[in-house]
């Protein structure tokens, strides 16, 4: 087992009643529940999203040596106060140590209420004092994107924390065309991944973060890589509208990672021309239906990919996102600056 999968959610089977504003969950037998959104069905999940045994059993399936396990995004509460946003923050987290807690293959990621910033503060260092080791937050807080002055403050702290940052689309729009087919997940979802990452160019995060922050955006980072080219173009051609980075928008290349979650070799691909293979990481969004089982597959069907990018996109570069000992695992590490696709000096044998 060699997968690192950087993509995976949890909803505790113990999770209580908080109250008619926030999600609710009905359990209906000992593998099955339903989250609840004001009363009404969200969402059916299995034990899969709870139960330990069964995620394990299903990474040994899936050859996946370490899971980082996410909170749900519709348990953000971001659109509560700031304390009642902290209560639920600190309930899941410890009821999310506690599905972690029994194995060390399990990587518990915490949330915080990032509309408070002196709160997500607080529950950040809470958290990873606890034992969690990284967090989630969504791609906005209703109107506020990324590049707000206080989510800024807040990722300076989780960079000043060591931390990993994944980040997730949530809240997606809703209007006539976006509820038929699952159209808010299917095309939603890419466009807010990719508004995020633009957020953080255009508005001038990367230039107010330091270069340590690790970032992951969820999805293969939307459609952002197939349209770079487009943002490119328009950061030079209407600088006096897009021109709000101190650099061009291809600068900032290298300053996040994407998971593969992108289904498709031709995908992966652009993926890896566009942000470096360096900057792609192994993810399924287990345990949901529209994820990717077994987790790699795409990477593992990407016959362009040489051996040595499949092994640092299968497990090497999430090594490297988390915090862990690279050459302790023996994990082959691509370089982590420019587009050049080459391996550095991290070469040993790995475990098929």
């Amino acid at each position: 087992m060699s997968t690192i999968d950087v993509h995976s959610h949890s909803v505790p089977q113990g999770w209580p009643d908080l109250g008619a504003d926030q999600p609710s969950l009905r359990v209906d037998s000992e593998s099955e529940a339903m989250i609840l959104l004001k009363g009404q069905e969200f969402r059916r999940i299995t034990a899969q999203c709870w139960d330990a045994e069964v995620r394990l059993a299903d990474m040994d399936a899936d050859g996946v040596a370490l899971q980082v396990v996410s909170p749900t995004p519709v348990f953000f509460a971001y659109d509560a106060e700031g304390d009642q946003a902290a209560r639920v923050a600190k309930i899941f987290n410890d009821l999310a140590l506690e599905l972690c807690d029994q194995s060390d293959r399990l990587v518990p990621f915490c949330q915080v209420p990032l509309q408070d910033t002196d709160a997500a503060c607080r529950e950040l260092e809470r958290a990873a004092s606890n034992g969690l080791r990284g967090v989630e937050i969504g791609n906005h807080v209703g109107d506020r994107d990324l590049d707000d002055a206080g989510i800024v403050r807040f990722l300076q702290h989780a960079a000043s924390l060591d931390l990993p940052v994944f980040v997730h689309p949530w809240d997606m729009p809703s209007t006539p065309r976006l509820d038929r087919w699952m159209a808010r997940w299917l095309t939603g979802m890419p466009a807010e991944t990719h508004l995020s990452i633009i957020a953080m160019i255009l508005g001038g995060a990367f230039d107010r973060l330091p270069a340590n922050l690790r970032t992951c955006f969820a999805h293969g980072g939307g459609s952002f890589a197939f349209w770079l080219g487009r943002l490119e173009n328009a950061w030079h051609g209407r600088n006096d509208v897009v021109g709000t980075s101190a650099e061009p928008p291809s600068a900032y290349i290298g300053r996040f990672s994407v998971d593969s979650v992108v289904f498709e070799p031709a995908a992966l691909r652009t993926l890896v021309d566009t942000l470096g293979a360096q900057n792609v990481m192994a993810g399924s969004d287990y345990p949901y239906p529209l994820g990717e089982r077994p987790v790699g597959k795409v990477v593992r069907r990407s016959a362009f990919l040489t051996p040595h990018e499949q092994a640092a996109i299968l497990s090497g570069n999430a090594r490297r996102y988390l915090g862990l000992d690279l050459a302790e695992k023996g994990e082959p590490v691509l370089a982590t600056t420019g587009s050049e696709r080459e391996v550095s000096t991290v070469d040993v044998d790995r475990a098929p």
